[in-house]
């Protein structure tokens, strides 16, 4: 598995923060997905148990379904984005 790139938080889409807070503040999550386990079957994140991970919707403008963009979060609190529904991912910094 190669080295997942950094990215500071400043330097994504605001409405990443916008989920951050959400997840930080417990919801509510706009989608019933949010909040369900990832289970990393891409094999991109470092190795985990199941139910390690889980992942949150970060809403697209002008996208009306959930679009491609996420946030997973580790149980020790890793924070990983994909703009591109899991192709490839940045750790959040």
């Amino acid at each position: 598995m190669s080295a997942i790139p950094q990215v500071a938080i400043s330097k994504l889409p605001p409405e990443v923060q916008v989920t951050i807070n959400l997840i930080s503040e417990g919801g509510p999550f706009p989608y019933t997905k949010d909040g369900s386990v990832f289970k990393n079957l891409e094999g991109l994140l470092p190795p985990q148990p199941l139910r390690y991970y889980l992942e949150y919707t970060v809403e697209t403008p002008g996208v009306t379904d959930r679009g491609g963009r996420r946030l997973i979060i580790g149980q020790k609190g890793e924070i990983y984005y994909t703009h591109d529904h899991y192709s490839s991912f940045q750790e959040v910094i």
